[in-house]
Order: C-alpha cells, then sequence, then structure tokens
C-alpha cells in the first residue's frame, strides 16, 4: 500500500491545496498528517495564504482518508472544526508490515525516543526539515515542512510505498530516500 505524509501545513490554503493534490493524484490510500495544521504558533512568520477556515474545509472534504495526530500548534478548538480526530499525541501504525510510531515532534524525536524495537520507524515533523535516516536500529523520518520549511530546504511532503520512503518536492523533486 501506498500512504502520504505531510506535517506543518500551519493554516496554509495554498499548501494544504497542494498537499491535497497530489494526495488524489498519487494513489496512496491515507494521508498522515503529523501535526500543525491550522495555526501558524507565535514563532513561525504567516505562511503563504494564510486561512484556517479554508485548510478546514478541505482536509474535511477527506476526513474519511485521513489519520492525524496533535501539533503543538493544534488545539481542542481545532477538533471542533475538523471532522477526523487530530488529538492524539502519537500514533502508533503498522503499515506495509512496519511499525511506525508517528507523533509531531515537539516530544518525541531523535533525541528523547519513545520505546522502541528493532526495526521500528519513528515519524515526526515540527522540526520543519526532512529527515530519512537509520539511527542503530531504527529508523527516523521527518517528510520536512509543506507551509514553512526551515534552513533553505523547499516545502516537500513523503510517501511509504512498501519498503520505500521518499521526501518530495511539490515539483516532484526527490530531496531524500531510503528504503527500510
Amino acid at each position: 500500500m501506498k500512504y502520504l505524509f505531510a506535517s506543518d501545513i500551519h493554516g496554509s490554503a495554498y499548501y494544504c491545496k497542494q498537499v491535497l493534490d497530489v494526495y488524489k493524484n498519487s494513489g496512496a490510500q491515507r494521508l498522515i498528517l503529523l501535526g500543525d495544521i491550522l495555526y501558524h504558533g507565535p514563532r513561525n512568520e504567516l505562511p503563504k495564504d494564510y486561512n484556517p477556515k479554508e485548510v478546514f474545509a478541505m482536509l474535511n472534504g477527506y476526513k474519511d482518508q485521513i489519520y492525524a495526530i496533535r501539533g503543538n500548534c493544534d488545539s481542542e478548538v481545532d477538533q471542533m472544526v475538523l471532522e477526523f480526530p487530530m488529538m492524539a499525541d502519537y500514533a502508533l501504525l503498522a503499515l506495509n508490515g512496519k511499525t511506525i510510531y508517528a507523533t509531531h515532534g515537539h516530544v518525541f524525536h531523535e533525541d528523547n525516543l519513545p520505546p522502541m524495537q528493532t526495526g521500528d520507524i519513528l515519524i515526526h515533523g515540527h522540526t520543519h526539515l526532512p529527515v530519512a535516516k537509520k539511527l542503530g536500529e531504527i529508523y527516523i523520518l521527518n517528510p520536512g515542512s509543506t507551509s514553512l520549511p526551515k534552513e533553505g530546504n523547499p516545502n516537500s511532503y513523503a510517501v511509504l510505498e512498501e519498503d520505500v520512503f521518499k521526501i518530495l518536492t511539490f515539483e516532484g523533486e526527490i530531496l531524500k530516500e531510503i528504503t527500510l
């Protein structure tokens, strides 16, 4: 199966539409949102076409296809307008025979790992940096940020198909790739 991962939309209607267009054309079975969906947070600039109302309206159209977790900029007020659950701090996913610990990254990350076993995968957003690497016996993945990338990185998302994880730009350029 194929899954699309996105993080840190931060209320950008422009980049939310980009994510949904890629998702629709990708053949992915699920869209997995790794937090910071509607709001930009006090330390971020306003993203392009900042419009949380438009973002939640677009995402609600895919409510049966989205798995989402809460980021540090997400709140209970957001859950009142989103028609899919997004208040969990993490999700344990069994995808393509792999165990994936999906979280936003503000609590659990490379320097503060959750309970993991050999071969497990930690995927998170929060840093706005694309990451695809093996750390000892586990994998650390981050699709980067759809709307507010940092350190000169382009806007990005990721796809997991079978055992290959790719981080891509919206123009289709592969930024990072790893076989899990």
